[in-house]
């Protein structure tokens, strides 16, 4: 049982989690006395079964169960209901009695629930459904709709007059960045209430810096009964600005709801203050300098927990983000949880985020149909992303839609429909799209473009990126172009000695080829700054039913860490040596420890200036690393058995080293 009101703060509003003590069991079982699962939140019940391998795997519906206990310290105040995700569709009940509905899978929502309980236990039901649907989003996609609470909730417990937590499941604080340069800063910050009457309320919004000291300020009476919001302007001189990695500098916006001087309610959201741009020959500019944005792709998913995560499974994707040495990243597809916005926001990350609508990429099916009821679906979930992370100084961009193909219903005009919707929703933002299709597919749909590229993995050469750059740089030379994804899968169990192109439908996916394809691919791509984003697919394997594929049955094995997060592939250690500025050495191929040629070529990625070789004990020879922050020894020969292989260098009067151990057969 959940009891409230021992710890209720009566001068304002309380937030509880409501996560512990849920009991789950399918829907539509028609037993007597039927067994319970006691779990905790976040909780999925298709984190093992979509592993098999099939499509079909269970799309269903289950109940969640719990208890709250109003007490008597309730009375009089405002009760809501908060879920950050529950997918697909969830339908709530209290005490048996339907409270509302929300469908979409990605994003929060928030019920009143003031008028259905009663003081004592009070039961609440959530029906949760992943069900095959054609009025919800995702219609298709390679990745698994997991069904569940698969995100935290929340208890919000106000009073009778508050700052709304029901627009869209937001904050109801829009913070706008009206103008902003390094010399000012215009901002208005606009708060959205939910009265029942405003006698002798006024609304406060303070601007905080690092240092908790005040910065800015306004108030204001509220004089209109009827008025549900409230806009005000503030200024700051000399701000300092959010710069991405190098200083992600964060203010924090205090709104605050105030009777005759006593606080009622008060609100919380980060301020990060910059100004961007994206120039279609020469990048991304932040705060008027040049930033190279890349990064890779990340599906919200973990082997033995699906999308299920934890803040500490959250902690650590970003600790591999940071370790890899990212500038940018795109969360796909679909909104992520409301924690990891966060840790963008403090570690500097800029973020591509978009909502699931998914086409099918190379499969069959379609992501889109002429049907209202559908679009109106896809446009409530947009305007449910932008709500819900418009304070979030680490987005960017606003993704529309991902590989929706035009064999089906044609997709264009309502493309056309949702940018237009962005850019009333969120003025101060860019859209985007990552298409599968050629150049001129969708082309002046949205202010910049990406594409999902995989020369040297479905078809092509490794070097057809460098050409496609190019031709679309010239055929298009007004439009803002990226990489929206590039990849190959990859087994760090499976090897190659000599660069043999493998089947990716097959189940042998060496380590070394995926490592050969992001070098080549790295190589193009960081010539070209007129490529405004570069997502490697993917940051780390996740769960897809329909592969067949690589090791294992169930996964996408196309990221630079396995699924389990246990091991870090050899195109990881690439990237972090071009991308992370701390010093490394590292030995590739080193898991291909048996070998039946005489020589061998050994590769290490290093951004130290000169690496050292030694092998079985012996000075080789030093080489100094070149602009892929790689050094290549080639055909150097190994005695039969056992070779040992170490690699120096010095830096800083410190001596870096790595070593690996080789069997000759």
């Amino acid at each position: 049982m959940f009891s409230v009101g021992s710890g209720y703060a009566g001068n304002g509003r309380e937030t509880l989690p409501f996560n512990k003590n849920w009991q789950f069991y399918f829907a539509y079982n028609f037993e007597q006395n039927i067994t319970k699962q006691k779990i905790d939140l976040p909780h999925t019940w298709n984190a093992a079964e979509t592993l098999k391998g099939v499509a079909a795997y269970n799309r269903t519906s289950a109940i969640y169960e719990n208890t709250l206990n109003v007490t008597e310290e309730m009375k009089g105040k405002r009760l809501f209901l908060y879920f950050e995700g529950v997918n697909s569709v969830a339908a709530v009940l209290l005490n048996n009695k339907f409270v509302n509905e929300h469908k979409g899978g990605y994003t929060g929502f928030c019920f009143e629930i003031t008028n259905f309980v009663k003081q004592g236990a009070n039961t609440v039901i959530v029906q949760a459904s992943n069900a095959y649907r054609l009025d919800v989003i995702p219609l298709h996609g390679d990745f698994n709709v997991y069904g569940g609470i698969h995100r935290p909730v929340s208890l919000i417990i106000t009073g009778q007059n508050c700052i709304s937590p029901l627009d869209h499941g937001s904050s109801g604080i829009y913070i706008s960045q009206q103008q902003v340069s390094a010399k000012s800063a215009k901002i208005k910050v606009l708060t959205k209430l939910s009265l029942v009457n405003n006698t002798g309320l006024s609304i406060r919004t303070e601007i905080y810096d690092k240092k908790k000291n005040v910065v800015a300020s306004a108030i204001a009476n509220l004089m209109d009964s009827h008025s549900a919001q409230y806009s005000q302007e503030l200024n700051l001189n000399n701000p300092h600005l959010w710069d991405g990695k190098s200083d992600a500098y964060l203010y924090t916006v205090a709104v605050s709801l105030w009777k005759n001087e006593q606080l009622i309610d008060k609100v919380i959201q980060p301020l990060g203050l910059r100004f961007f741009h994206v120039d279609p020959d020469k990048g991304f500019f932040l705060n008027g300098k040049y930033l190279d944005l890349y990064g890779a792709g990340r599906h919200e998913d973990l082997a033995s927990k699906g999308s299920a995560l934890s803040n500490a499974d959250q902690d650590n994707d970003m600790e591999l983000i940071k370790e890899l040495g990212a500038t940018a990243m795109r969360l796909t597809h679909y909104p992520q949880n409301k924690y990891f916005y966060d840790l963008c926001d403090r570690n500097g990350i800029i973020l591509w985020s978009e909502i699931p609508f998914v086409g099918p990429g190379g499969y069959t099916g379609t992501g889109y149909m002429k049907n209202k009821v559908l679009e109106d679906n896809i446009k409530t979930m947009l305007r449910e992303l932008i709500r819900q992370n418009y304070n979030h100084p680490s987005i960017f961009f606003w993704g529309i839609f991902n590989e929706l193909k035009l064999d089906y219903d044609d997709p264009e005009p309502f493309i056309r429909e949702l940018d237009a919707l962005v850019k009333q929703e969120d003025p101060g933002r860019l859209t985007t799209l990552a298409s599968n299709l050629k150049q001129k597919e969708f082309n002046g749909l949205t202010d910049l473009m990406g594409w999902n590229k995989y020369y040297g993995w479905y078809g092509g050469n490794f070097d057809d990126i460098a050409k496609w750059a190019d031709e679309t740089h010239q055929i298009m030379p007004l439009v803002p172009i990226s990489v929206s994804e590039y990849g190959a899968g990859a087994s760090p169990f499976k090897h190659i000695e000599e660069l043999t192109k493998p089947n990716p439908s097959g189940h042998f996916h060496p380590e070394e080829w995926q490592t050969a394809f992001h070098e080549k691919h790295w190589a193009a791509l960081k010539q070209r700054p007129f490529v405004w984003g570069k997502f490697i697919w993917v940051l780390t394997d996740f769960g897809s039913s329909i592969r067949t594929e690589g090791d294992h049955n169930g996964i996408n094995d196309k990221g630079l860490v396995t699924y389990d997060r246990k091991i870090k592939k050899d195109a990881f250690y690439f990237y972090k040596a071009n991308w992370n500025p701390e010093p490394i050495l590292y030995i590739a191929e080193r898991r291909n420890n048996i070998r039946r040629k005489k020589t061998a070529n050994i590769k290490v990625f290093s951004n130290m200036q000169t690496v050292e070789l030694w092998l079985n004990g012996k000075f080789y020879s030093s080489k100094n690393t070149n602009n892929l922050k790689t050094v290549l020894w080639e055909n150097v020969e190994l005695q039969p058995g056992k070779n040992t292989i170490l690699v120096k260098s010095i830096q800083g009067g410190k001596v870096l080293q790595d070593t690996c151990s080789w069997r000759r057969m």
